[in-house]
């Protein structure tokens, strides 16, 4: 039944949770889109800070107000048990209730409710449990005083002749705790994403934990299991391969009624109605995914230590025939849990652990409404009508007609810039041309007898290039030897060149050729004037020095 009610209790406070998503005003999208915020949005920022939003907008504060972001409440279902003297007999189910509040875009504070239940069974028999007056009231431990120790079948019993009494320990524990935890996100801040669809996150806190322990020494009839539990160690002993079998015979002869209270400290113990009241702390790590704008779900695993040693209601850890001791350490309680978690509140952005702080700066970079710039200054030292920061010839003479980027036109490609050309347009058979852009047409009478057209001889001597290190920047020297090589081209228009690197295997190698020969091909065509289609660019592997160039002719 408290299974049905816990089941009902949970699905109901999901419903209700569920139905706040809804409820929240979602009219802010307009300034808030799941990945950050508008910093020009007073409204998400408390009275207190607007002193700060005022000066960052002024240009006096170099930094913006933080808004005034959403709590999180959520619920969660999980697996509980305890680690203690008796071993878990399954995980539990549990539930708990929180409520969070970010104080930066990292850390973050959180109230938290767990409520659940523990239950272990221990499939070894143990004797000496005079100690613990939960079971010495019910069962007979050896009476050492009747006289020595004697064996019957191997048996242990009194000189009387009596068998003493055995216990399987058992435990059933309902844990209640209120805690306060510090919560750090780990991977919402990022560099090359603006958002992240998941948190990473852990933790630590303080808090109260208050819990009742009570063990199944009786049947409903008030009867104890003596007899049934010597049958069953008769039956098993301590012999570990048979542990699930002693489970299965103690699960059909024990009832589920835990009607004794457990052992505790008694009045010295710090008590909230009938439940013993003791300090605790808990360490947490999670992950949760976003579901939508005002909606997460997480997985979490918590661990909470509390200074006692009587959780499972049992002080002592031994078995049968055994001497009886301490252990010494503390119990402890683990929740697994997977939850449900509503951000809620208006005029607020999401929780500033789902914000990317870096947001703001990005975009800034990108699109500048903050930033102030010097009035510009477009100057034109040539006055050939582009300015210096675009032109690639900051010194073109007066009066001589330029292309977009502030070269010398030179429309017939002869090497003659249009300004000092008297031929403007000169064929191309009639090149190459002298100083003055005039070329040279063969005579009529030439063409009357046509003879054989000798083959194309080019030039070879074309020189090498050598670049240093991992570079592509063209030194002096190597933009000299292109200004000799774009004079020769030109002097032969018919003829092409083929620039070749030998990279090495490597990716890394094969795009550094790349990029040389691509400098070397834009240098010639760009600032020498020499036509794209009369250069091929090549990388073979192993064909030479990786850091020279070879320039040769098609």
């Amino acid at each position: 039944m408290s299974s049905k009610k816990l089941k009902l209790l949970c699905l109901g406070i999901c419903t209700l949770l569920t139905g706040l998503v809804y409820a929240q005003n979602e009219s802010r999208s307009s300034i808030y889109n799941g990945s950050g915020y508008d910093t020009k949005d007073s409204s998400v920022v408390p009275k207190k800070r607007l002193p700060q939003y005022n000066e960052f907008w002024n240009n006096t504060y170099n930094y913006p107000a933080k808004p005034r972001n959403m709590w999180e409440v959520g619920a969660k279902i999980g697996a509980f048990s305890i680690s203690g003297d008796v071993p878990v007999k399954f995980p539990t189910l549990g539930w708990g209730l929180h409520v969070r509040k970010a104080l930066g875009y990292v850390f973050s504070l959180r109230l938290e409710y767990i409520n659940g239940v523990g239950k272990g069974q221990s499939w070894l028999a143990s004797e000496n449990f005079a100690k613990n007056p939960a079971w010495k009231g019910y069962y007979a431990p050896v009476r050492s005083s009747a006289g020595p120790i004697v064996y019957y079948n191997g048996i242990a019993g009194s000189a009387l002749g009596t068998s003493p009494d055995i216990v399987y320990y058992n435990y059933k524990a309902h844990v209640q705790d209120l805690s306060l935890q510090g919560i750090v996100t780990l991977n919402n801040v990022r560099f090359h994403k603006n958002k992240t669809g998941f948190v990473v996150y852990g933790g630590a806190g303080i808090g109260a934990t208050i819990y009742n322990t009570k063990i199944n020494a009786n049947n409903d009839n008030g009867e104890n299991y003596a007899a049934e539990f010597r049958n069953i160690y008769n039956q098993y002993g301590t012999v570990y391969k048979d542990r699930k079998d002693v489970r299965k015979a103690l699960k059909d002869v024990m009832d589920d009624s835990y009607e004794t209270p457990a052992q505790n400290s008694g009045e010295r113990r710090p008590t909230l109605g009938n439940n013993t009241l003791k300090p605790s702390g808990t360490v947490l790590a999670g992950i949760a995914f976003k579901l939508g704008k005002r909606i997460n779900l997480a997985i979490e695993d918590r661990h909470t230590f509390i200074k006692d040693d009587l959780l499972d209601g049992q002080q002592w850890s031994e078995h049968a025939y055994g001497d009886a001791s301490t252990t010494g350490d503390f119990d402890s309680y683990n929740f697994l849990s997977v939850g449900l978690n509503i951000n809620i509140g208006s005029k607020a952005v999401e929780p500033l652990w789902w914000i990317n702080p870096l947001d703001y700066a990005y975009s800034e970079l990108n699109v500048p409404r903050h930033m102030k710039f010097p009035k510009p200054q477009f100057i034109d030292s040539d006055g050939d009508g582009v300015i210096d920061e675009l032109d690639r010839e900051p010194n073109t003479p007066a009066g001589c007609p330029v292309d977009t980027h502030g070269v010398m036109k030179d429309t017939d490609g002869d090497g003659v810039p249009d300004c000092k050309d008297k031929q403007l347009i000169t064929p191309t058979e009639c090149q190459p041309v002298d100083a003055d852009g005039v070329g040279h047409c063969p005579d009529p009478e030439c063409c009357k007898n046509i003879q054989a057209v000798a083959p194309k001889v080019c030039p070879t001597d074309y020189p090498s290039l050598n670049f240093k290190g991992n570079t592509s920047t063209l030194s002096k020297d190597a933009r000299a030897m292109l200004a000799a090589v774009a004079a020769t081209m030109k002097a032969n228009p018919d003829c092409n060149i083929t620039i070749s690197g030998y990279p090495e295997a490597s990716k890394a190698s094969q795009a550094m050729c790349q990029k040389r020969v691509d400098a070397i091909k834009l240098y010639l065509t760009e600032r020498e004037g020499i036509s794209s289609d009369r250069i091929t660019t090549d990388c073979t592997v192993g064909g030479g020095d990786k850091n020279t160039v070879d320039i040769k002719s098609n």
